[in-house]
Parts: structure tokens; C-alpha cells; sequence
């Protein structure tokens, strides 16, 4: 008997009491564990972990959206970027970049030219730093934020969830999902790292907070 025939005899054991009607979706899980070990403001905790992966992190009220997206380009001398169908026009500065679509999309060596992608995401963890995307409005396919050096991420203050659970519940599974934590980074036997092998070798990330009034209010 190989082991494949072990593993599945094993599991057929398993499933034995399990009516035959019964369908996958229809099986309560039991879900006991803690859902979430943040501590502490959820946007101080995800710019802290943010920056411990050597990505720089900016938190700014979202009326100043354009403002820094513009900064930052022009701090990374950058005078051309992909922007994914669904990003926010008023988070775009009126002028010094020129923004490139990705209709019809844009060949590999088109994005490499380009250097720069905006995004925003489907959701933020803050226990690890991570961003999630779903290939949603303002994020577009996935090779548009591989492929390119530079990854400019827009973060909403409500889309930072507090741990890793957290953020699954308000993922759907059945879409194409990226978890980046930080710039693309490896190391070698030597533990020497190198930056830019799997994706982009400089990752911003804007936190968009609510103005004072409009937090305290809400």
C-alpha cells in the first residue's frame, strides 16, 4: 500500500459518520481560538510592523491623499505610474506624473519600463503588516504589482484589521489573493538579502485616517 493510499484510507475512516447529504458549506466549524492579538491602536500597530519590513510607511488625513501620493513620487523620482482601474481619482495629484492604464493590458516589458504601480488594497493586517490584495477596484491583476520596482499602496484607516483571522473573515476565498509584507526580499544560504527577485524592491504605503472632526463624531 503507498502512502497515498494510507492518507486517503484515513481519511475516508474520518468522514464515515458524515451523512451522505451533507454538504461542505453546510458544516459548522468550531472557531474557539483568539481571533486577534493586536494591542494598542490599530494604525500606530500596522505603521510599526509596516516599517519593520523596511517598507516606509506614511499616515496622513485623507484629504491630503493627493498631496503625499505626490510627494512620495516625486521624493522616488518617479514621472510615470500604472494606476489599476477603480483607484480613486482625487487620491492622484493634478500634475507632475503621468498616470499609464492597464487598458488593454500592458506587456511585461511595458511595466518594467514604467517602474511604478499605485494600488489600494482589500485589506491591511496590523499584528503582521501585511497588505492583502484581491485583484479588486484599484488594484488590478496581480502582475501589475510583481512586476514593476516601485509599489505605492493606499491604505483606508477602516480597511486595517487587527490579526490575521480578522482579516480572512472579510476576504472572499474564491478571489485571487496576495498577502505582501514589506518589499520583495530573499536571502541565500549566506543570509545575505537581496531585495526586487520576486516583486518590487520599494513598497510605500499611505494610511488614510479620517479627519479629527469626522473620527470623533463617528
Amino acid at each position: 500500500m503507498s502512502s497515498r493510499d494510507t492518507i486517503l484510507g484515513q481519511v475516508r475512516t474520518a468522514l464515515r459518520d458524515v451523512p451522505t447529504a451533507e454538504r461542505v458549506e453546510e458544516a459548522s466549524v468550531p472557531r474557539g481560538y483568539r481571533r486577534s492579538h493586536a494591542d494598542g491602536p490599530l494604525v500606530e500597530l500596522f505603521a510599526e510592523r509596516v516599517a519593520d519590513y523596511r517598507a516606509t510607511v506614511t499616515v496622513v488625513e485623507e484629504s491630503r491623499a493627493a498631496e503625499t501620493v505626490g510627494r512620495i513620487l516625486a521624493d522616488r523620482a518617479r514621472t510615470t505610474a500604472v494606476v489599476p482601474d477603480g483607484f480613486p481619482a482625487d487620491w492622484l495629484p493634478a500634475e507632475g506624473c503621468t498616470w499609464v492604464s492597464d487598458e488593454p493590458p500592458l506587456t511585461v516589458g511595458e511595466l518594467d519600463r514604467t517602474g511604478s504601480v499605485l494600488s489600494t488594497v482589500a485589506v491591511a493586517i496590523a499584528v503582521t503588516g501585511t497588505i492583502v490584495l484581491d485583484a479588486g477596484p484599484g488594484q488590478g491583476r496581480r502582475a501589475l504589482t510583481l512586476l514593476p520596482d516601485h509599489h505605492l499602496c493606499v491604505v483606508r484607516q477602516d480597511q486595517i484589521a487587527g490579526d490575521v483571522p480578522e482579516a480572512l473573515a472579510l476576504l472572499d476565498p474564491t478571489r485571487p489573493l496576495t498577502f505582501v509584507s514589506g518589499p520583495s526580499a530573499t536571502s541565500d544560504i549566506e543570509l545575505d538579502r537581496v531585495e526586487g527577485v520576486h516583486g518590487p524592491r520599494t513598497l510605500d504605503v499611505v494610511v488614510l485616517t479620517r479627519a479629527k472632526k469626522e473620527a470623533t463624531d463617528g
